[in-house]
């Protein structure tokens, strides 16, 4: 028997900037409904949803936890999710996994990226959300600014449930719904203190957003507004629900974390007013091919969609699951629609951080864990009904920011593959390349501290050290004028000897690799040999005559030559073709290819200017601009750019538009390095060979 049933749980992600308050109103919650009996500290490294020791000792979160708690007969799990960034995977998969969301913001710092990023995540996965203004005992938090900031940015959506009034004794809250003023004791208690002229003033004002945003949610809430009757709690928490559920209604609450001013506010309010798992009756999935709405039936078999994986050097593979439909029960067998195979749940778990509870059972919406089931990844579902459903997928911000691996010690190259290939489990914003053209091992990410997080985990999971660098980049090259040569193949020292003789006229081609033509006439080189000769042409453009890269659009004319009846054979001729090659390409102007990508920014119409004058000084050839469709006040610049100047592109596009800015960037063609580039090229060939 399941102990909480779907209307009876919430999932809710909590996102926002990196600092503005995630962890620590979390463990709040966990305080205030008696899960723990000290609240640790984020400074400390001993909150419950940061256990990672890379997230102790950096001292913010770097991955999403599952927090669940019970709070007045109903649970509710918070997902935890980091407000980096570089890790806006975590944020995706919280949200994937939720309900709908806190957005939290730093009542001092006011609204910052994170929570523009969480309020645009939760837009596409249309998430009922909240805000919940964090630090407002901090003497400089200044709630009407920030809430200011939040309808300037958000729309009129944005309606306040609780606010601060600063005092010149101390700060008190004044719940609007119910028109009360209350202080905090020490420990959190909410004590009420009387509702003077002035606190009526200030709340009357704050009141009348409150009572516009709930009058829209039905015909008699706004009889009783215009006519000025009164609306009770249970009113204004049923519009509350309707309002967030429509996403015509934001609530916006606020306190302190620390002091534990608001938490039991923001928990009742989460319990009353949030959407449960059944509000939505259904899900996006595609089912035989073809994407629609997937209705929840309850109490029917079980689906689960994977959300969320975490390779444990200790425990193993762990999927996070959320229960999609039915009631899933321990030793269930459930196909995984992407791999056809059958998975037998033999324990099943919810976990509170880093702790592990084995249960029996999970209702409808609930969230879980599984481990050891090394055929399932993230995105995956798994079904009892035997049809082929695969549930909407979550898709992850592509890596950019690539750097080469150098193992620190000798024989680790074997290791580090081993390492890579579990976190590659865990994190699909990671991506990893061992280049046989560069000889080396490389690593992407989504920013310098996504891989150095990476590194980190490789040294203290898997006892791989490692050391990142630049990555080589492959260069191809080509010729752009004409040589006409001759390549001779002649050996004798007893027996049979060998002979090859060609002549070879060199061009640029129109195809990507080699265009081979043969134009003899006489018979000069007999036919038979044709293909010897292409094939050695073939093996001599792996290395090119500048910086030994690889030749690409060469057009190649064997006119002439000559054999001998007995020493003449395909080696031979191979071999002539060989010397050709490297006689005629240094006649034929050649030339170094760098690659060339198409990169699409956008950026906030204020910084065009800037990222367009970034873009000059990497070489980049601006090819249009366009409104970005995705959000107004927004620019898309298109531009061509050399693959060598995008490195950094990533760190140095954030520190231009604040964390703003986002791209994509893909090579596409090869096209001629200017005469200093080449030269540099060149001048790096020839180190590396010595």
């Amino acid at each position: 028997m399941v102990k909480f049933k779907t209307e009876d749980i919430r999932n809710i992600a909590l996102l926002g900037h990196g600092g503005s308050g995630k962890t620590t109103l979390t463990e709040a919650m966990l305080y205030g409904s008696k899960a723990i009996d000290r609240m640790g500290k984020v400074t400390d490294g001993n909150t419950v949803s940061d256990f990672d020791p890379d997230e102790i000792k950096k001292g913010f979160s770097l991955s999403t936890s599952i927090i669940p708690i019970e709070w007045k007969n109903t649970k509710i799990n918070l997902i935890d999710a980091p407000g980096f960034l570089d890790f806006k995977a975590e944020a995706l998969q919280a949200a994937r996994a939720a309900d709908a969301m806190i957005i939290t913001v730093d009542g001092k710092s006011g609204l910052e990226v994170g929570a523009e990023l969480a309020w645009e995540i939760a837009e596409d996965e249309v998430l009922p959300r909240a805000v919940f203004v964090s630090k407002c005992d901090d003497p400089e938090a200044s709630f009407d600014r920030v809430f200011s900031q939040l309808r300037d940015e958000f729309g009129t959506a944005l309606c306040p449930v609780i606010i601060p009034i600063k005092e010149a004794d101390g700060t008190t809250m004044i719940d609007l719904i119910g028109m009360i003023a209350f202080r905090y004791d020490d420990k959190g208690g909410r004590i009420e203190v009387e509702m003077d002229e002035s606190r009526k003033t200030i709340a009357a004002y704050w009141r009348n957003n409150l009572k516009e945003s709930i009058a829209l949610t039905s015909d008699e809430l706004l009889e009783k507004y215009m006519n000025g009757e009164h609306i009770s709690r249970k009113e204004v928490a049923e519009a509350l629900h309707i309002g967030m559920y429509d996403g015509s209604i934001v609530p916006v609450y606020c306190g302190s974390s620390t002091k534990m001013w608001g938490v039991y506010a923001i928990m009742d309010s989460i319990v009353e007013s949030f959407p449960n798992p059944h509000t939505k009756n259904d899900q996006g999935a595609t089912v035989a091919g073809v994407f629609g709405p997937r209705n929840i039936d309850m109490s029917g078999k079980p689906e689960i969609y994977v959300f969320k994986t975490v390779a444990d050097p200790f425990v193993g593979k762990m999927s996070y699951f959320k229960v999609m439909s039915g009631i899933l029960n321990k030793d269930d067998v459930l196909l995984n629609t992407r791999t056809g195979k059958e998975e037998k749940l033999a324990h099943i778990m919810v976990v509170k951080g880093k702790k592990q509870i084995e249960v029996d059972t999970l209702a409808c919406g609930d969230i879980g864990v599984v481990t050891k089931l090394a055929g399932v990844n993230t995105n995956d579902t798994l079904t009892a009904t035997g049809e082929d459903v695969r549930y909407r997928e979550i898709v992850f911000p592509k890596p950019y920011m690539e750097k080469a691996l150098k193992p620190a010690g000798k024989g680790d190259e074997d290791k580090i593959s081993g390492g890579i290939a579990k976190l590659l489990e865990e994190d699909a914003s990671l991506k990893y390349t061992n280049n046989a053209e560069t000889k080396q091992m490389t690593i992407s990410g989504t920013g310098d501290m996504h891989l150095d997080v990476t590194v980190s985990r490789l040294k203290n999971r898997y006892g791989v050290s490692v050391v990142l660098e630049e990555p080589r980049l492959a260069y191809r090259e080509t010729i752009k004028g004409t040589s006409d040569v001759e390549g001779k193949h002649k050996k004798q020292s007893g027996g049979s000897g060998q002979y090859g003789h060609v002549r070879i006229t060199f061009t640029r081609g129109d195809e990507e690799g080699l265009t081979f033509t043969q134009s003899v006439v006489g018979g000069t080189v007999p036919k038979g040999f044709y293909p010897a000769v292409e094939k050695g042409l073939l093996e001599a453009m792996q290395k090119g005559v500048l910086a030994g890269y690889p030749v690409i659009g060469l057009a190649a004319d064997l006119y002439d030559g000559s054999y001998h009846a007995v020493d003449s054979n395909e080696i031979s001729f191979k071999l002539a073709a060989k010397l050709a090659y490297k006689e005629g390409l240094p006649k034929a102007k050649p030339v170094i290819l760098e690659p060339i990508g198409t990169l699409q920014v956008a950026v906030p119409d204020a910084l065009v200017g800037d990222a367009i004058g970034d873009l000059n000084k990497r070489r980049g050839r601006v090819l249009g601009m366009n409104p970005y469709e995705k959000k107004s006040g927004y620019t898309v610049i298109e531009a061509d750019v050399p693959r060598a100047e995008m490195s950094d592109y990533t760190i140095a596009l954030r520190a231009m538009t604040q964390g703003r800015g986002r791209f994509d960037f893909e090579v596409d063609r090869y096209e001629e390095a200017p005469a200093s580039v080449t030269q540099k090229i060149i001048a790096e060939a020839k180190n590396d060979e010595e």
